[in-house]
Formats: structure tokens, sequence, C-alpha cells
């Protein structure tokens, strides 16, 4: 079922949101709307997902900075996008998670890949920065919900 979400995600690099409106789901359990904890404790986690959640967590890390003072450029805006979509991508072809975590996990990967749409400029009424902070937002609620050695949140703007 894996096959799908990927051959989905990667045609569609343009409308990242498409890919998680259309793509089918490993489980029989519609998506939760709200993160929750399992019953108190982190959700399990596997080292392809770790690897991916730490390099998109690097990335924002990255650009954040440049984001909130307005001198990240357009074209990194869409280099920061590429890269995000490209974890997220590895996320759904590697990551084997438990249908419980895994649908807590489609949570934050929505969250991630809205601003990743509007890091890019899409829709054009916000500003790509803000896409920035919904990605680090994003990143810091996956470390809250999932069980992830020594990570640590972004700083965030105030």
């Amino acid at each position: 079922m894996k096959l799908p979400i990927l051959l989905l995600l990667s045609a569609t690099l343009a409308t990242p949101l498409a890919v998680l409106a259309a793509a089918p789901h490993d489980h029989d359990n519609a998506t939760p709307q709200k993160i929750e904890l399992n019953a108190g404790k982190k959700w399990a986690t596997d080292a392809p997902l770790r690897q991916a959640m730490a390099a998109i967590r690097s990335s924002t890390n990255q650009l954040l900075p440049a984001a909130h003072a307005g001198k990240a450029t357009s074209a990194d805006y869409d280099a920061f996008g590429k890269e995000v979509t490209t974890q997220v991508a590895y996320i759904v072809e590697n990551c084997k998670l438990d249908p419980k975590a895994d649908a807590q996990l489609h949570i934050v990967i929505g969250d991630i890949m809205s601003g990743v749409e509007a890091a890019q400029g899409k829709p054009n009424d916000m500003k790509r920065a803000s896409g920035v902070v919904k990605i680090a937002q994003a990143v810091n609620t996956y470390g809250k919900h999932f069980d992830h050695a020594g990570w640590q949140a972004i700083n965030l703007p105030h």
C-alpha cells in the first residue's frame, strides 16, 4: 500500500497536499483529527522515520532565522520545500509503524506538507515564512508525541 502513496507523492510535488488527500492508508481506522499520546506515552518510531524527521528538523532550523528576518529568497524556500518533500517521500517509502502510530504520524505529515505548500508560495495569500514556522511547529509536535532519542525542539521566533 505504500507504493501508491509514493507514486502519488512523486507525481504531485507541485501540490503536496493532494498526496495526503488521495493517499490510501495502511490501516482501517480513519486518521484522527488531533494528535495524542499512546496511553500517556510517546509512540514508537523506526530508523527511517527518525532519519527523515532529523533531516526535516535540520533543514527547518537552518532556514527559520532567515525566513523570520525576511531574508530568505524564493530559491531558499523552493529548495527547502523540495528537501522536505523528499524526506516525506522517504518516510512514506521506508517507515513501518504500528497502524495506530501511523495514524498519528499522518497528522504530523499533513501539517508538514501544508507548511511546504505555504513555503513554496501556495496559496499565494500566505507568507512563505509562515510555512517554515508551520513545519517547525509540526516537527516540535512530532518530538512531543514520538519516541526519538536525543530529539530537540526547534526554538520558534516570538
